[in-house]
């Protein structure tokens, strides 16, 4: 039988051992009935990684395979490695990065976590350098999408906003939130040059959008700014919301949208969540 290749080991031994050492509640997990693995279980890394178990099992058994970036990056946050852990299992599967690097995968501290979730009924959510989603309250969610359920690859607004056909729907004014978030994108961008998440995104964007081909090279640059946002529901019909878009002091990049509307809207809100 061929030995794996020895980076693949190193990285099987290194995912084991993180592993191993979290506890449920380190990462957010109820601490269920009597364990007898140390640690966390394979299948838990595997759904806070949002991969399948037979692919974490086949990466901590260090069989060689090349796992993408992102699934690197999602092992990463979910095990909570540190900044070097991060760059050295990088370094493990595809290599040395350029001399700009590659940003790290962004989490958010539990108090924000908490504090998106306590704004309910009011419509919140999260979002990064990329405007991945990260975090969103049962309001956000019942008006926008069920960002948790999508593909972690998908949790993004540019990405809902450009290649999902029911932003159309939702967002009233889609030509203008649309050219203005990518505006905003282009202006975050420029920020971070040594970033290749960016291209990537972009990339995909390309790919699926007519009109992110067509509104890209016009170099239209947005900052950020609080303002109103109309948005269409099935059941509640047509909303206005007036929105507050909040920098995060530890990380500015990371901005915390809050939305109120009307109390006659805010009360169909409500009920609407039961």
């Amino acid at each position: 039988m061929t030995r794996p290749a020895v980076p693949a080991r190193e990285l099987g031994d290194l995912l084991r051992a993180r592993r191993e050492r979290l506890q449920p509640a380190d990462v957010g997990l109820p601490p269920g009935v009597r364990r007898r693995t140390r640690g966390l279980r394979r299948e838990e890394v595997a759904q806070l990684a949002a991969i399948s178990s037979t692919y974490y099992t086949v990466l901590e058994q260090g069989r060689d395979v090349r796992p993408s970036r992102q699934v690197l990056d999602a092992l990463a946050t979910a095990l909570r490695l540190d900044s070097t852990e991060r760059t050295h299992i990088h370094e493990l599967i595809h290599g040395a990065p350029s001399a700009a690097g590659r940003a790290a995968a962004e989490s958010l501290p539990p108090a924000v976590l908490a504090l998106v979730d306590r704004l309910d009924p009011s419509p919140a959510y999260v979002t990064g350098r990329r405007w991945d989603v990260l975090a969103s309250n049962r309001a956000a969610r019942a008006l926008w999408t069920d960002w948790p359920a999508r593909p972690a690859q998908d949790r993004n607004m540019l990405w809902w906003t450009f290649a999902d056909p029911e932003a159309r729907e939702i967002l009233v004014d889609w030509p203008a939130e649309a050219s203005a978030l990518l505006g905003r994108f282009r202006t975050a961008a420029a920020r971070h040059p040594g970033d290749p998440g960016f291209a990537e995104l972009l990339e995909r964007l390309h790919a699926v959008s007519p009109e992110v081909r067509d509104w890209w090279p016009r170099h239209t640059v947005t900052p950020l700014s609080s303002g109103s946002k109309r948005l269409r529901h099935p059941v509640l019909g047509e909303l206005e919301l007036q929105h507050l878009v909040l920098q995060l002091a530890d990380d500015p990049e990371q901005k915390l949208v809050t939305f109120t509307a009307a109390e006659a809207d805010q009360d169909r809100i409500t009920a609407l969540l039961g």
